[in-house]
């Protein structure tokens, strides 16, 4: 599910980010912030949350290297790809040292960078360290908490939802399938495993507490909805 995802571009070519960010709009959807300096990077990434960080070595204040290690040690754990015109192994290497995920040269093919980027998504948000955009809340796995969302992709820390194990193994198991049906049995399956004393009735009650707090009508529910065979999200 990569469709809305938040992309933070940081490469003082202003040509090239503004069409790299059209193409990642166009193709993707994704939503691109695009700053000009290692500074502005880290205060944007302060301010709001990505999914991603395309992030250039070569800054004019600082450098992305150092960009990175900042980014990092402010709590950034989302993939970051560093844009470098050096294919030398020790320029990746301290990159990689820095804290970066994947090392891009320059030119690069646009077909190449998108594929990276999609697939470090999909990775990160099958760790408990993602935040996951579901509906008006920010999903945080590994915490168990759901967040109201931000306007700019921001996070409200005030009264955040704390959900069971169970509940956060069936919002992630959902949110990762897209928006296809999932049916009840391979949810049981998923979140339970082999257990002949489990029954849907017991998933169908896990629901129900989940819309009693992420639903404004939980009678109505328009985010986790119920379909023939099973349930899914709706973004």
């Amino acid at each position: 599910m990569t469709d809305g995802k938040r992309i933070l571009i940081i490469d003082d070519d202003e040509i090239l980010t503004e069409m790299l960010c059209e193409q990642l709009v166009q193709m993707e959807g994704f939503k691109c912030v695009c700053v000009h300096s290692g500074k502005d990077g880290l205060e944007a990434a302060k301010n709001a949350y990505f999914d991603l960080v395309v992030l250039d070595v070569e800054l004019p204040d600082i450098s992305g290297r150092e960009t990175c290690r900042q980014l990092r040690a402010q709590g950034m754990m989302a993939p970051i790809i560093m844009l470098t015109a050096s294919a030398s192994d020790s320029d990746t290497i301290r990159g990689l040292d820095a804290g970066a995920t994947d090392y891009v040269t320059k030119p690069f093919k646009l077909g190449v960078l998108l594929a990276r980027m999609r697939a470090h998504i999909r990775q990160f948000e099958q760790s408990d360290d993602a935040v996951l955009s579901i509906g008006p809340f920010a999903f945080c796995p590994g915490s168990k908490l759901l967040k109201v969302d931000g306007e700019g992709g921001s996070q409200a820390v005030a009264h955040p939802i704390r959900l069971t194990d169970k509940e956060a193994q069936i919002l992630k198991f959902l949110y990762l399938h897209g928006e296809r049906v999932v049916g009840r049995d391979e949810l049981l399956d998923e979140v339970w495993g082999y257990n002949e004393g489990v029954t849907t009735h017991t998933l169908e009650t896990h629901v129900y507490r989940l819309r009693q707090k992420m639903e404004a009508d939980p009678s109505h529910a328009e985010i986790l909805v119920t379909e023939p065979g099973g349930y899914r999200l709706i973004p």
